[in-house]
């Protein structure tokens, strides 16, 4: 979350705590302020506790980054240069899992593809799917099978005339085959 979010929050917390200081229910408090009652009980349990103090902002969540900021601008330059300047010389793409590697290589740092999928956003770029293809790859022949093969080997879809969009009613259990799923259970609730 930005930090313009954080303060945003964070004051509506303090008009909650202006409202309790007034003996205004949570229930008021979340219909007034537009918040959900949980969110406004936990805040009265909070103020209760510790005053308006404990509604503050205690700043950014999650973990800190486990780079400093000079190895994050040494990263943005790394990623800059290329996938081939760091020995991915059969596709131009960054990918998440690359960008894990090139982490542990250049920085001796731990990252997770999902933590380097975060930080390469933080840094502004975004990961990338390589696209997976034969290197022998016949454009024109995929194209002349798509034409005329699977036209004829694709199922034809539903008509439309055969969808309903009625609410449909549970079998009763005595009118399932005794083979059926469940038929046994059925039949000793009678």
């Amino acid at each position: 979350m930005t930090a313009a979010g954080r303060q945003r929050r964070e004051t509506v917390r303090m008009q909650a705590a202006e409202l309790f200081e007034q003996n205004i229910k949570p229930l008021e408090v979340a219909r007034r302020l537009r918040v959900s009652r949980k969110s406004a009980y936990r805040w009265h349990q909070l103020w209760r506790d510790g005053g308006v103090q404990a509604l503050a902002s205690r700043g950014p969540s999650g973990g800190r980054c486990r780079l400093s900021p000079r190895c994050l601008e040494k990263l943005a330059v790394y990623l800059e240069q290329g996938p081939a300047a760091h020995g991915w010389v059969e596709d131009q793409v960054w990918t998440a899992a690359r960008v894990a590697t090139l982490i542990g290589r250049k920085f001796h740092v731990t990252y997770s593809v999902s933590g380097a999928t975060r930080l390469m956003h933080r840094l502004g770029f975004s990961p990338q799917v390589p696209a997976r293809r034969v290197a022998e790859r016949d454009e024109q022949a995929v194209i002349a099978w798509k034409e005329a093969t699977w036209a004829e080997v694709k199922e034809p879809g539903r008509p439309a005339e055969a969808t309903s969009a009625s609410r449909t009613r549970q079998v009763s259990p005595g009118g399932r085959p005794k083979d059926a799923p469940g038929a046994a259970a059925a039949a000793l609730r009678r």
